[in-house]
């Protein structure tokens, strides 16, 4: 069953730089964490920036019972230096019962482990943000955000063919097959964009689409 609740406490297994940035962000909104790490010198960097820090090894189940694990939410496993620590890990908190069980894959292979273990959501932050930094290169996007294996939403500034026209007269859907959601006058936040907005060069826009269309939207001229 899926924790609908946003106010749940989180365990983050590995304090290297995506466990550590992940712990500090979720105590940043307030989330109650445990963080665990089994290298001390990891441990005593990070106890005086995240509330809960203790130093464990989380391939023990015991050790991870004595932590009470079973009773977070939602888990976060950010171990990157062994791929026999991660599986053994992942199938502690799978037979823990966690219902939201996050982890760092280094490889595809790795990744498909952790699935067929039972890890709801596997992450590759290397190989994403890698793709990410490739898509802005290549365009004119100041953002982008990849949410299924083809659609995206890109922040860019708008090409000239929908320049200083309201939404409806450029027909960008039928024209581009993208649609605008949001648009950023100088000195204002973003708002809703509606058929009646007026895109100006100074905008920035927000796209969503296929990642072929979006990137062909982008660098039109």
């Amino acid at each position: 069953m899926v924790n609908t609740r946003t106010d749940y406490p989180v365990l983050v297994i590995g304090l290297g730089r995506f466990g550590a940035a992940t712990a500090g962000e979720l105590d940043r909104l307030d989330h109650e964490v445990l963080a665990i790490e089994q290298h001390p010198q990891l441990v005593q960097k990070w106890a005086d920036r995240i509330t809960h820090v203790v130093e464990a090894n989380a391939t023990s189940m015991e050790a991870l019972k004595q932590l009470g694990a079973d009773q977070f939410g939602a888990a976060v496993l950010a171990v990157g230096d062994s791929i026999e620590s991660s599986v053994l890990i992942a199938a502690n908190l799978v037979d823990l019962g966690i219902p939201q069980i996050w982890a760092k894959a280094m490889s595809h292979s790795h990744g498909k482990i952790l699935e067929r273990i039972g890890v709801h959501h596997v992450i590759y932050p290397e190989r994403e943000a890698g793709e990410r930094v490739a898509h802005l290169i290549s365009g004119a996007m100041l953002d982008f955000i990849e949410f299924d294996e083809n659609f995206v939403i890109a922040k860019l500034r708008p090409p000239r063919v929908i320049q200083s026209l309201p939404l409806s007269q450029s027909q960008v859907r039928t024209r581009h097959k993208v649609t605008i959601t949001g648009v950023k006058k100088v000195g204002s936040p973003f708002d809703y964009a509606t058929p009646d907005t007026v895109i100006e060069p100074s905008d920035l826009i927000i796209v969503a689409g296929s990642s072929q269309a979006v990137e062909h939207f982008s660098s039109l001229d």
